[in-house]
């Protein structure tokens, strides 16, 4: 399987690079369940508009080959440097501005959490899963 990844922009900035620590990774391979054989496919279209967008909010975009969430593509994911991550499908080629939006969210997150409030409709319904950050330790009481 091909992971290999695009960086946004010009500037070629990494995550450590950004001002807000959340990355957004964008499948461009996910297809369309009307038009199997468009092209460019949607998730192209979703990764390339993403990235137009990205650098005047100082977030970083990566558009991936496959995010293995086919059954509900077109598929994206939020993480964060220092909080969770979050993956969404059922996204659309026009929801660039949606993804920003969520990703300026978490990065305010004082807690690492997204917020509910404020979040674009597409990141609510869409939400497949919040991954927490790799040194999660759950408190118990």
């Amino acid at each position: 399987m091909d992971i290999s990844a695009t960086s946004s922009g010009t500037s070629g900035n990494t995550q450590d690079e950004t001002a807000s620590g959340v990355t957004v990774f964008v499948c461009r391979s996910c297809r369309d369940d009307a038009d199997p054989n468009a092209e460019p496919r949607p998730g192209s279209r979703l990764a390339d508009a993403t990235i137009a967008r990205a650098e005047e909010f100082g977030i970083a975009v990566r558009s991936v080959n496959c995010l293995a969430n086919c059954k509900r593509g077109l598929s994206a994911v939020l993480r964060s440097a220092d909080g969770w991550s979050y993956v969404f499908g059922g996204l659309t080629p026009g929801d660039a501005e949606d993804l920003l939006t969520g990703a300026r969210l978490l990065a305010a997150a004082p807690d690492g959490l997204m917020p509910w409030r404020g979040r674009p409709e597409p990141l609510k319904r869409g939400m497949v899963a919040r991954i927490p950050p790799f040194d999660f330790t759950e408190e118990r009481s």
